[in-house]
């Protein structure tokens, strides 16, 4: 605990650093001024604090190599501690700052500042996956750069069901069982139990008891217990990391035997640091590639931590820094294409940018993105890894529009 407090503190202050040196120092030569809400001290400051530093990161390498069609980007980069009301004050900030785009974060904020943003007309990328966001007719200025939540989430049900549920003694006898794990109250932890036991229900789960479990858990107990009435086969977690593991560990201590599944800001290199052996043989989504993995991109992603954070150790990253970096290249492109047209309005940036992207290729490991003007989820696949004997592994990718086409055009939208 004290360790990790420390290394708290070391990196708040290096996004002091980055905000006070990065980027007040272009301040007379940016042209395009783009804002970011990051929770770096909040509830989810434990995967909030790598996409915050991979966001920085990126936009520098977006100006070291040409910037928005010669154009720098000046970042106003923020952390709001995973408060609502902070969320609100900051983006009435980047109005007045004059920001075309925002680089937002959380589900709770994100979301109750989607009719704002569409009344604004600026184009707002988040670190929220919610598939709520991605219907145009009701949040037509929300997009990101990922698998929406409930699209990882059916596909990992998916892919339990198919790889592992056949290798259980009872397969064949009864139904499997499984049970999800997540707090109630946050918009981001909730956001995919709706889809998910809809999937479940749809390739005949016996659904169990959900279980409150807080972001900020570290005993679980009392829910495991409450749990081994029930036996479930599996374990849906859609929390972050730290109270993921938290369950992990109290789930193997009290040998509830189930397997788990974990969406993706649960699913990290920072898990098995945390959940030591109850990590093994967990299930994660990760749209991306894992931190220092050999695809195209990656090398940047590597220099660039390096160059502009030497003081924090290449170890400590984890893929979301990637997811940062993702979100950056993905509206520097939509800029890109705005600016050709000579617009960079919030309209143009929508319409002459993200939705002219079809099967656009950002790199790093990521499937690529399309928008339309009726359909902001912008990846249909879902990328499955388990780890295993001290290794990520991808063991399946679940494509939910091709094997379902017609729940994804006529049913799934929205969710």
């Amino acid at each position: 605990m004290f360790n990790r407090s420390i290394w708290s503190k070391f990196l708040t202050f290096m996004f002091a650093v980055i905000l006070i040196m990065g980027f007040s120092s272009m301040a007379g030569a940016a042209d395009i001024r783009v804002g970011s809400l990051n929770d770096m001290t909040g509830a989810t400051s434990d995967v909030g604090k790598d996409y915050a530093l991979g966001i920085a990161e990126a936009i520098h390498y977006i100006n070291d190599t040409g910037g928005i069609n010669g154009k720098k980007i000046k970042l106003y980069q923020f952390d709001y501690g995973y408060r609502i009301p902070e969320a609100l004050t900051k983006y009435n900030l980047f109005k007045r700052l004059k920001c075309v785009a925002i680089l937002g974060w959380g589900t709770g904020d994100t979301e109750a500042l989607a009719p704002t943003v569409a009344r604004d007309k600026i184009p707002y990328v988040s670190a929220s996956y919610s598939g709520h966001l991605c219907k145009p007719e009701k949040t037509p200025y929300n997009l990101f750069f990922a698998t929406d939540y409930s699209t990882q989430s059916r596909g990992l049900i998916t892919a339990w069901y198919r790889k592992k549920w056949p290798t259980k003694p009872d397969y064949n006898k009864r139904k499997p069982r499984i049970a999800m794990c997540y707090m109630f109250a946050s918009p981001f932890s909730s956001a995919s139990i709706k889809a998910a036991k809809d999937q479940a229900k749809m390739l005949g789960f016996e659904i169990g008891p959900d279980q409150d479990v807080s972001l900020f858990a570290i005993d679980v107990k009392s829910q495991i217990l409450t749990l081994k009435e029930f036996k479930p086969d599996v374990l849906l977690h859609t929390n972050t990391v730290m109270s993921v593991a938290a369950t992990l560990r109290d789930s193997y201590a009290l040998e509830l035997g189930a397997d788990n599944l974990i969406k993706c800001w649960g699913f990290d290199e920072n898990l098995p640091k945390l959940a030591g052996k109850a990590a093994e043989g967990a299930i994660g989504c990760a749209p991306w590639a894992f931190f220092g993995l050999d695809v195209p991109l990656m090398d940047k992603v590597v220099e660039y931590a390096k160059k502009y954070n030497p003081g924090i150790p290449l170890e400590k990253r984890t893929v979301h820094t990637v997811q940062g970096w993702a979100s950056a290249l993905g509206l520097a492109e939509a800029l890109k294409r705005a600016d050709k047209v000579g617009d960079l309005s919030g309209p143009s940036i929508l319409k002459n940018g993200f939705e002219t992207m079809k099967g656009y290729e950002i790199g790093l490991g990521i499937a690529p993105a399309t928008f339309t003007a009726t359909d902001h989820r912008s990846q249909s696949e879902a990328k499955i890894y388990e780890y295993k004997s001290g290794k990520f592994t991808l063991i399946d990718e679940v494509d939910l529009k091709k094997e379902w086409p017609d729940k994804w055009a006529n049913e799934w939208l929205g969710w």
